[in-house]
């Protein structure tokens, strides 16, 4: 089962409108013939991390609706949903039961249990990768009063799940995989695959080659019935490429920063440098419910480069989300992400973010547009005032109302037209061309039969202009 060609949405199920029927009524209204699939982020239950803490994959959040409403968009759209496999929230039934039972919980296989392991010296310690201000331990109390420690990764609500001995986490996922290929999921974005790896004295993270292990066994299953698997993992480029290797659907996290590199400085050489050479199997984005990720160009850019984009977009975002080390988890450690709406990060350039679009169209892969910037979203400072997390600026709450007014926006509308383009253009089922240009331009192609498009970037004017062949055989170009 392939998924189509067209553009994807990136939308919770409930930042437009309130629920699912509400995003679907929504999508139908204001964005007939723009969209071919939807990556709906988490409904599941959840008390943590917007969604990524959840309960179950088995069930929908009342709040968000039911599953006759997620069956609904998986009918009109390809549907990309979040499997959780690092963690499970600390209410699921599964872990409640350990809490009351201990190590006699039919669940206590499910968790990572820090004490069984060989001992964590200093310099283990040192070299895990961690994502929090603290290790990545968390000390539970039983019923019975005795103690124990388990591994949690992300907050204390989220408690990692075993990969490394038991199969208790395996067959969970199987019941999870086999009952949302039922519902319609098409493909299932692997949320935090890196961190499954645990081995002491290395990063615990995306240890090779443990984790293709891991990787070809998702794949394996989700292709039995019918759908994709897409890993996601922030880290050097080379990861995509191996994923691509392995017959998934990888990310093209590194166009984000390079693109933002090449609009702000008017210098496609290192944008081209990476089309000329990355996965045709890719979903690119340029903005998604995390922010710009920086590991993701280290070795793609310069490091000159990356300081003056982070310098470039820190004077416009919230602060940044910061790696750390669990050996000293309170220093600073260099940035891991930036936050702020792809619009702004433009700097509110309508021409500017039309040819950042026109160019994530017209490379390789499934284009995916996350709703803020479906919207040509600002920077929502309040909401991440008011939640202290970071990334909230880019997350926020809309109304049908609010959207309806967007649509308002000539930056929408024409962005809009170009989704339309590239949904329904067949020269977009054939191959993509990289064109020579200059270093302040970009032209990139696309060749399917007699079917020719053509788009070119002038950088220093912030122009797009598309040529293409009609079906009659006449050539149209088209300022975009």
């Amino acid at each position: 089962m392939s998924l189509s060609r067209g553009v994807h949405l990136i939308c919770y199920p409930n930042r437009m409108g309130d629920n699912i029927h509400d995003l679907h009524e929504l999508l139908k209204e204001h964005f007939p013939d723009a969209l071919s699939g939807i990556h709906l982020l988490p409904f599941y239950p959840s008390n943590a991390d917007s969604g990524f803490s959840p309960l179950t994959h088995l069930e929908v959040d009342p709040a968000f609706g039911h599953w006759d409403d997620v069956s609904r968009l998986a009918a009109e759209y390809d549907l990309c949903v979040d499997l959780v496999i690092n963690h499970i929230s600390d209410e699921s039934h599964e872990f409640r039961d350990f809490l009351e039972k201990g190590f006699d919980s039919e669940y206590a296989d499910l968790f990572v249990h820090v004490d069984e392991m060989e001992p964590i010296s200093h310099d283990d310690l040192a070299k895990i990768h961690i994502r929090k201000e603290k290790e990545p331990f968390r000390e539970v109390t039983f019923a019975d009063g005795t103690k124990s420690r388990v591994w949690c990764t992300f907050t204390e609500h989220q408690v990692d799940l075993n990969y490394i001995t038991k199969d208790a986490a395996r067959e969970l996922m199987a019941r999870y995989i086999n009952f949302l290929t039922g519902v319609g999921v098409k493909l299932f974005r692997l949320d935090a695959f890196g961190y499954l790896t645990k081995e002491i004295g290395t990063s615990c993270f995306l240890v090779e080659p443990d984790v293709y292990r891991h990787l070809d066994w998702f794949n394996e299953l989700a292709q039995s019935l019918g759908a994709e698997v897409l890993p996601e993992v922030h880290d050097h480029t080379s990861f995509q490429y191996a994923i691509s290797r392995r017959h998934m659907y990888c990310y093209g996290f590194a166009l984000p920063p390079l693109m933002l590199h090449a609009m702000l400085s008017n210098n496609s050489r290192y944008l081209k440098d990476w089309l000329r050479m990355c996965p045709r199997n890719m979903i690119t984005v340029l903005d998604t419910h995390d922010g710009i990720c920086i590991p993701d160009v280290e070795g793609v850019l310069p490091e000159t480069e990356i300081s003056g984009l982070v310098e470039n977009l820190n004077e416009r975002s919230a602060d940044p989300i910061l790696r750390r080390s669990a050996l000293n988890p309170h220093s600073v450690g260099a940035i891991y992400q930036l936050t702020c709406t792809f619009y702004d990060a433009m700097m509110q350039n309508d021409d500017a973010y039309i040819c950042a679009r026109a160019i994530q169209f017209f490379a390789p892969g499934i284009p995916q547009v996350y709703y803020v910037g479906l919207l040509a979203g600002e920077n929502d400072y309040d909401l991440s005032d008011l939640t202290g997390e970071a990334r909230d600026i880019n997350r926020h709450f809309y109304s049908a109302d609010e959207v309806a007014e967007s649509m308002k926006k000539d930056v929408v509308q024409r962005q809009l037209e170009l989704m339309r383009f590239r949904n329904n253009y067949p020269a977009f089922e054939g191959h993509f061309e990289l064109n020579s240009s200059a270093d302040d331009c970009v032209c990139l192609g696309w060749r399917h039969g007699e079917f020719y498009a053509e788009l070119f970037v002038d950088l220093n004017y912030k122009t797009a202009r598309i040529t293409f062949m009609e079906e009659s055989g006449e050539e149209t170009t088209w300022q975009c």
